[in-house]
């Protein structure tokens, strides 16, 4: 007897149904190490169940990708190296929501550590980090806590293991008060001749464990993040894992310079799940079998089970696949850097997982239904008409007009979604590594790639209250919105990795939000010819422990990457010159649906999401980087969140320079969120097709407000906060 319970596959998140599918994919009952492997391997966090019909729908194909989803990370070709060798860019976004939100510090640093690996086990150099942050209200008593704690984890381990972090997002909504997302993003470049895969073949080839040794931290991990919270979370913080940034450098430069060798087959990083996720993903992949002698599994702490070792999320830890013989050149390299190194198995032909302990064998478990052949689930969900009856948004009606637009203005840029993140940029070191251009602040942060004038181009955005009003314009808006950020800079977009977080999939509701943002974010893709090559899901953000349930918004974070040919071309968005023209590409504002100065100076979130019309999205996007190519504008900005006045606002604070404007104002002109619109400033004697002038670089006012007030109102939000 296994002395497997209902209770026991309770514990493990399992259903009953699945559980019937463990019985018939082993013929018997499991033992426990066993029904731990299918428990993290079928969690909604390894396994997509829930969202995997719907992801298969994604653009994920273009001439110049190298590598779509299913790897560790996206892979993109960005042309020729210093020495003419082609070069890749790699990158992937990544939650670690559930754990941030138990215990911040360990939580946000421990995403940035795993997020480091997706792209490192790539064969990539990392040269950015960046991140998106959604917290709840800020007067909420965990919320500055929270606060504190996930940026100085994101500046500890970060500034420690020398990649900068360039730029990011942070919003602030009640819906995030029990459920904070912390998404992290990487970027790094690699020569395509040495971009490294997860599939293990050869039969007999060594399995080899690298990097720290494995503990009890993080033991469930995966299963955690595929729940929602309750009055107990607080309970869950041994399933946190703790990081150590310095032992990640090293693991850094270890596997680089194995990397330039002949040695590895195989290499795949030991994140959610560890060491569970990383053998069998590798195996599944090759077509192979695995054995695992949980004997040499590197352990620190004493009496370790094969349970224990194999869900343990321990940070720091690699799973590689060596060539025959290469074991003594490896393991060199890695005593050097001071690293655990243990071959601890072997790739087989059995399309088995089968691992020992003591000399018997502990688990033997067929590798197709835990992988390729996991539980998929097409959830139902409600039509669009039955989800916005079920939302609740209520109709704009008759909006006020603004008895004073300078005032409306100070207001919005006072609040706590557009007020300056001065105080969370300094945290973090932007500048390590020599090749940072621009960072947080402008429309995209701006890395050259070294010993080239090419550049990367990188930013993260979603706009939730948008999705929750309208799922499908929502999702189509995260991804023109990174579309427009790195046109704004001068760079061609090339493709997008995404972070996907949502609430309850198993509630219609929240699968008819899933649902219309992947639809949406999928025709946004397909017009912009701008695809999706990596990326994660994160399900179940939702608590219990606020009163009466707590679903997040809707929260598809989109990560942009584009190439700059050439960095010195590169448009920033401060005012430069006095007498400079101020041109508005896209057309005058209208739309009031979902503004941020409704919400702010109005109380209301009301009204439909702005529409997104992809086809003019393209063509301002193509006009604007022509424009920038060709030298004509000296500042450029696109136009998001709080309308026109807030843009310019925002070039004027980052020039010290004002502005006179020669149209009028009323708020929906002021600040209408209509999309796909840009503000440049141009020479006096330029002339920008397609868009209109508005008035004129000068002075030390924007609508009557002074910068400096501008300036004080944008800047105390974050100071006065930290400092009560």
């Amino acid at each position: 007897m296994s002395g497997i319970t209902p209770d026991v596959v309770e514990a493990h998140g399992l259903n009953p149904e699945e559980y019937e599918r463990v019985l018939h994919a082993l013929g018997r009952e499991p033992n426990l190490v066993e029904l731990g492997i299918f428990s993290v391997m079928w969690s909604e966090h390894c396994s997509y169940k829930s969202s995997r019909f719907h992801l298969k729908k994604l653009p994920t194909q273009a001439p110049w990708v190298i590598c779509g989803p299913g790897e560790n990370a996206g892979v993109i070709d960005i042309g020729d190296g210093p020495d003419g060798r082609k070069q890749a860019a790699i990158f992937k976004m990544e939650s670690h929501n559930h754990p941030s939100y138990i215990e911040p510090y360990q939580g946000a640093a421990t995403g940035v550590g795993g997020i480091l690996r997706d792209v490192f086990t790539m064969g990539a150099r990392p040269v950015a980090n960046m991140n998106a942050l959604r917290f709840g209200r800020p007067d909420h008593p965990k919320m500055k806590h929270l606060v504190q704690g996930v940026v100085a984890g994101i500046g500890g381990y970060g500034n420690c293991v020398g990649v900068p972090t360039v730029g990011g997002e942070t919003n602030f909504h009640k819906a995030y008060d029990g459920n904070i997302l912390v998404n992290a993003m990487t970027v790094g470049v690699a020569d395509t001749d040495k971009i490294f895969y997860s599939a293990a073949t050869g039969l007999g080839n060594p399995i080899v464990y690298v990097g720290s040794k494995t503990g009890r931290d993080g033991i469930h991990g995966a299963t955690m993040a595929s729940a929602d919270f309750d009055e107990n979370s607080d309970e869950k913080r041994p399933t946190v894992q703790v990081g150590d940034p310095f032992t990640e450098k090293l693991l850094i430069e270890a596997c680089l310079e194995l990397m330039a060798t002949d040695a590895i087959v195989a290499i795949q990083d030991m994140g959610a799940a560890g060491l569970t996720s990383s053998s069998v993903e590798m195996a599944s992949k090759g077509g192979a079998g695995i054995r695992l002698d949980m004997n040499k599994v590197p352990c620190r702490e004493e009496g370790m089970t094969p349970y224990e070792m194999m869900l343990s999320e321990s940070q720091e830890r690699m799973l590689m696949v060596l060539k025959p013989g290469k074991e003594p050149m490896a393991e060199a390299i890695f005593r050097k850097w001071e690293l655990d190194f243990a071959v601890i198995g072997e790739v087989t032909d059995t399309g088995h997982m089968v691992l020992e302990w003591g000399g018997e064998v502990v688990c033997d478990i067929p590798l197709g239904p835990l992988a390729d052949d996991a539980p998929e689930y097409e959830r139902p969900y409600v039509s669009p008409e039955e989800y916005k009856a079920w939302a609740k948004v209520p109709e704009l009606g008759e909006v006020p007009e603004s008895t004073d637009i300078g005032a409306d203005l100070l207001k919005l840029m006072a609040c706590p979604d557009l007020a300056s993140r001065r105080w969370i940029w300094e945290q973090y070191d932007s500048q390590v590594g020599a090749d940072t251009l621009q960072k947080s602040g402008g429309d995209a942060a701006v890395v050259r790639i070294h010993g080239t004038r090419k550049a990367l181009a990188i930013t993260t955005d979603c706009t939730p209250r948008y999705c929750y009003a309208d799922p499908y314009e929502g999702g189509k808006q995260a991804v023109a919105e990174t579309y427009r950020n790195l046109s704004a800079v001068g760079a061609n977009p090339l493709a997008i990795t995404n972070c996907l977080n949502f609430a309850n999939p198993q509630r219609p509701e929240i699968m008819a939000q899933i649902v219309g943002c992947l639809n949406g974010m999928g025709d946004a893709c397909r017009a912009l010819d701008y695809p999706i090559v990596s990326g994660n899901v994160s399900l179940y953000n939702e608590s219990k422990a606020t009163g009466g349930g707590s679903a997040i918004l809707p929260t598809p974070a989109i990560g942009g990457v584009g190439l700059l040919a050439d960095h010195e071309k590169m448009a920033t968005i401060g005012f430069k010159a006095e007498g400079d023209a101020i041109w508005l590409l896209g057309g005058e504002g209208s739309h009031l649906g979902q503004s941020l100065w409704l919400r702010e100076l109005h109380g209301r979130e009301a009204g439909d999401a702005p529409p997104v019309d992809l086809a003019k999205e393209r063509v301002n996007g193509e006009l604007v980087r022509r424009f920038v190519e060709m030298g004509k504008v000296n500042a450029v900005h696109d136009i998001s969140d709080g309308g026109l006045l807030v843009a310019l606002a925002e070039m004027a604070l980052a020039g010290n320079a004002g502005c006179d404007l020669t149209i009028e104002l009323d708020a929906a002109k002021a600040f209408g969120e209509n999309q796909g619109r840009y503000l440049l400033a141009a020479p006096a004697g330029e002339f920008l097709e397609n868009a209109v002038r508005i008035g004129t670089v000068g002075g030390t006012r924007v609508a009557g407000v002074g910068l400096s007030t501008l300036r004080e109102a944008n800047e105390a939000f974050f100071r006065d906060w930290m400092d009560a």
